[in-house]
Parts: C-alpha cells; structure tokens; sequence
C-alpha cells in the first residue's frame, strides 16, 4: 500500500526502491525490545513503553551503518513521528517528516487496526477510516490523507 501510494504522487522507481525496503524493515528495531513487552497481552505501561519507542531508534543504530539502505532509513526511523510534532523519537513536525513515513504512518495506523490484536479485536474499515481522519492534522499528513482515502474508497490499494 505505501508503494502505491508513493507511485501515485510520483515517487520515481528508484525512491520506491527505497520506500519498499523501508516499509519491509519498518518494526527492525524491534529485535532490540524485550519479548515480555513485545508480546504482552494487554496494554503497555508508561515504563515499557519508554522501552517500546526506543525502537525506531534502535533501527537506525543497525541500519545506518548499510550503505545501500541509508535511502531506507526514512520509514523506519521515521514512521512514529506524527504531523504535530507530538511522535517519536526525534519530535519532527510537518515536512520536517520525510514523505516515505508519512505516507507509512498511514498504512501501519491501517494495518494495525485491522487486524485482531492479543489486546483487542480488529476495526471495520468504516471504523478505521474514522479514526485516521480524526488524526489528520495530528497524527497524519492531511495531504497524503486524502490521497491515502481516495485510492482506499476507489479500491485502488491491494493489502498485503
């Protein structure tokens, strides 16, 4: 979904090169956190959740040093930073986050309400499209939005 997405505002085929590979290795950063929160079945503690969003950062101290995938560092470093500056872990804002996470954060927010979780089952689409519209402005790039909105209503986003 982020690939098409990324072609449908004119990514080039080598930025999409890079936005794959990015969204591929979005969560990498994970290896770094503990399974007793990774897997734990019920909601994070303000403590294990400093831990959990650390990752994005733990992908770029294993990433960065690939120099193939310097280009692919933008999703999973960036893909928790929301549009007002409230994400993590560097607090970008706005265009300051680079067009690949924004356009991931998007499709992970999709992706994640979606399905059942240990936690919690999955939403309707109606549901999930109420909730990332509530965040536009927020959480999410209110233009890749109504891109993201307009390719999910004319079915033109297959899940993956």
């Amino acid at each position: 979904m982020t690939v098409q997405i990324a072609q449908h505002l004119g990514m080039d085929e080598e930025e999409i090169a890079h936005v794959y590979r990015g969204a591929l290795l979005h969560d990498i950063g994970k290896l770094g956190i503990p399974d007793n929160i990774l897997l734990k079945p019920s909601p994070l503690t303000e403590e294990e959740w400093v831990i959990m969003r650390r990752h994005p950062v733990y992908a770029y101290e294993m990433l960065s040093s690939i120099a193939y995938l310097k280009q692919a560092m933008d999703i999973p470093y960036c893909h928790h930073e929301r549009w007002d500056g409230a994400g993590y872990p560097r607090g970008l804002r706005e265009n300051q986050i680079p067009l690949a996470a924004r356009i991931f954060s998007i499709v992970d927010a999709y992706d994640a309400m979606l399905y059942d979780r240990p936690y919690r089952k999955g939403l309707s689409k109606e549901e999930i499209v109420d909730e990332i519209s509530s965040g536009t402005g927020k959480h999410y790039d209110p233009e890749v939005v109504k891109v993201f909105m307009k390719m999910l209503h004319e079915d033109r986003l297959e899940v993956s």
